[in-house]
């Protein structure tokens, strides 16, 4: 069974096969954004199939439905990094990829035949670049690490012992090397202290609490202007808080005249006022606490890209799950981009909800995953970092009625309208 969706952009999409996926961000050791690796979900891999291998390689028919129909949503102007197994790597999707857009990781492979370094040699002087998945069986290494750029290492349950024995062993080969399933700050110290040059994982989203913390000059002005749109303040007062303090106007403006927001041109802070009306302009302040920080630019982009996704996925489900109903879809919107604001701020969330009021519903969300909008925000995060074995991610689609499809054509118009938002901001 296949649907479509219209995009803003006017291209309409026809799917096939029926997959969602994760796109979990990579960052170098400047943390910087660098590349998105992409995890799918299909209904012809079921958890049971994936056996004891948690990301299962994605199959050639959904890699050439993505590459058809929505890579450039997905990755944007950053790289995508593929797992694949030798069945795809011997396939035809190579006709149609990208050898600047993608780096493809080699995944359950069973023996290095003489056929399949064969075809890796060929593809690889056609100008595609390989990384390999870390196993133990050294013959295999032995043979395919002379044609690929770097390999992947699942940090998970190893000790520093362990991951500077991995190191050892690969650096002398010049090989890059990512660090896969880096979730705490502890383990990305490790890891960066041995000379990782790639970082995956949701480490960066952890917050570190400072004691005695308060918001920026520039946080405190955005959250003022955000209490005079909640106590319906006339145009002109709020006019003149924005003009009061000269970066936010500027930033404002930039952002109102980026595509995800206005085809028109819009020139002055009265215009943008009028143009996007209160409720929009509220939803701009908060992207715009993202920028307002006095953190690390470098920092701040794959906080920005990862809550821009967020809100906006949340919107997305809002409207596919309550249709017509636009105050329940700028709510959602609102509980996504928030429920990294304790990461941003280095402050618990429950000291953020003094200096930013919201409604009961949207502190039952962020405080405890609670309610209607709690619901949906659980849906989301696991859509960030899914395994095909999460029962309860898979269970959240089907009591939401969203088909595996429906949940990805929402997730391409999020990753499109984020990158915009993201790129806009930087």
């Amino acid at each position: 069974m296949s649907i479509s969706v219209t995009f803003n952009s006017a291209h309409r999409i026809l799917l096939a096969s029926e997959f969602f996926m994760a796109r979990r961000p990579v960052l170098d050791r400047e943390q910087h954004l660098v590349a998105h690796e992409l995890i799918f979900c299909s209904d012809d891999q079921s958890p049971a199939a994936a056996g004891d291998t948690e990301d299962h390689p994605a199959s050639a028919s959904v890699i050439g439905d993505v590459y058809q129909h929505g890579m450039g949503r997905v990755i944007g102007d950053l790289n995508g990094i593929l797992c694949i197994d030798p069945t795809a790597l011997m396939s035809g999707i190579f006709e149609f990829l990208q050898p600047d857009k993608v780096i493809l990781e080699l995944a359950d492979v069973p023996a290095a035949t003489p056929e399949l370094q064969a075809r890796l040699a060929e593809l690889v002087e056609k100008g595609f670049r390989f990384a390999l998945v870390h196993h133990d069986d050294p013959a295999i290494t032995t043979a395919l690490l002379p044609l690929v750029e770097g390999v992947r290492i699942d940090v998970d349950g190893k000790d520093t012992d362990e991951l500077a024995r991995l190191c050892a062993a690969y650096r002398p080969h010049g090989k890059q090397l990512l660090a896969e399933k880096v979730e705490t700050h502890e383990q990305f110290r490790t890891c960066y202290s041995l000379g990782f040059d790639y970082f995956q994982g949701y480490y960066f989203t952890k917050p570190v609490y400072e004691t005695g913390r308060k918001l920026a000059p520039s946080q405190l002005a955005i959250t003022a202007l955000m209490g005079l749109l909640t106590t319906d303040a006339d145009n002109s007062v709020i006019e003149e808080h924005i003009k009061r303090h000269v970066s936010l106007g500027l930033n404002l403006l930039r952002l109102v005249n980026s595509p995800a927001i206005s085809i028109h041109r819009i020139d002055s802070l009265r215009q943008a006022l009028m143009v996007l009306g209160r409720n929009q302009l509220q939803r701009w302040l908060q992207i715009l606490l993202y920028s307002g920080s006095e953190g690390h630019c470098s920092t701040l982009m794959p906080l920005l890209a990862l809550a821009t996704t967020r809100g906006r996925l949340m919107e997305l489900i809002a409207q596919k799950i309550k249709p017509g109903n636009r105050g329940i879809a700028d709510t959602a919107f609102t509980v996504g981009i928030m429920s990294l604001m304790d990461t941003l701020f280095s402050m618990p969330m429950e000291k953020i909800l003094e200096q930013i009021p919201v409604v009961d519903e949207v502190g039952d969300a962020l405080l405890r995953r609670e309610g209607e909008f709690g619901r949906i925000l659980r849906l989301a995060e696991s859509t960030e970092w899914h395994s095909k074995t999460d029962m309860q991610l898979l269970q959240s689609i089907k009591d939401m009625r969203l088909s595996h499809n429906d949940l990805y054509l929402l997730q391409l118009a999020a990753f499109e309208w984020s990158d915009q938002i993201t790129r806009s901001m930087h």
